[in-house]
């Protein structure tokens, strides 16, 4: 009787944790960023400074934004709404126009080359 309770103990424990694990799972993305300098970098990495993000970060070069987040918290499109909304494309969705037009001048990357 000792040897089942004990199996069983151990078979639930192994259930818990193992759902506490795909609770508490991270994903790691990129997503196609656009912008041209530091100030784009410091706005699109504020952008998704929020709850579920666990490490987001721009490269101006290569525009690619790698981003680590909890799925369960927050979705990628919810982080790629928060991007458009300070006026940056992402992959292939586009920033609305009047996002867009509050950027700086220089950050204006349909407009301006990068720098």
């Amino acid at each position: 009787m000792k040897t089942l309770s004990v199996a069983l103990i151990i078979l639930f424990s192994t259930a818990i944790i193992n759902a506490q694990n795909k609770n508490n799972s991270v994903i790691t993305q990129t997503l196609h960023v656009k912008g041209n300098c530091g100030q784009c970098k410091e706005r699109i990495e504020s952008a998704v400074d929020v709850k579920g993000v666990k490490y987001a970060e721009w490269n101006k070069k290569t525009q690619i934004l790698t981003i680590t987040y909890k799925p369960s918290i927050i979705s990628i499109d919810e982080i790629k709404n928060k991007i458009l909304k300070v006026g940056h494309d992402v992959d292939s969705l586009q920033a609305d126009e009047k996002a867009y037009q509050k950027l700086p001048d220089c950050c204006k990357f349909r407009d301006v080359k990068p720098h």
